[in-house]
């Protein structure tokens, strides 16, 4: 692994524990704004049991970016996945005009969705073998 294949991949795996255990914790209603109406319709769960279910996910993947050696591509290609399948929460949380986590513009909700591709490039690059 490079230097900076392996810097972006621990901000990245420490991103998300943090991120997971603030869904955990102090941010979860925060959380709440992202979870897709469709989803809350499609399944027999409730907003507060998908957000500790992403947490928990969260910090099972960046712990795993974080210690993982062997299958470090396959963490890779999971992180790359999971951040294309919380995508619909941001687009949700856009779409719906719902503030978090100091997104309280259109704007603001809108820019942010460009940077999901941006998570899943790095997931990707920085635990890629070369």
């Amino acid at each position: 692994m490079s230097a900076p294949r392996t810097v972006v991949r621990v901000l990245l795996g420490a991103a998300l524990v943090f991120a997971g255990a603030s869904h955990l914790t102090f941010a979860r209603e925060e959380f709440r704004a992202q979870v897709p109406e469709g989803l809350i319709a499609a399944l027999p769960v409730d907003e507060d049991a998908v957000v500790l279910g992403s947490g928990v996910a969260e910090v099972a993947l960046g712990t795993a970016l974080l210690v993982a050696r062997r299958r470090r591509n396959t963490v890779g290609r999971v992180a790359a996945a999971f951040f294309v399948a919380v995508f619909p929460g941001n687009l949700s949380q856009w779409r719906h005009r719902r503030s978090a986590f100091g997104l309280d513009t259109d704007r603001k909700r809108f820019v942010r969705l460009f940077f999901q591709p941006v998570l899943v490039a790095a997931a990707l690059w920085s635990t890629a073998r070369r």
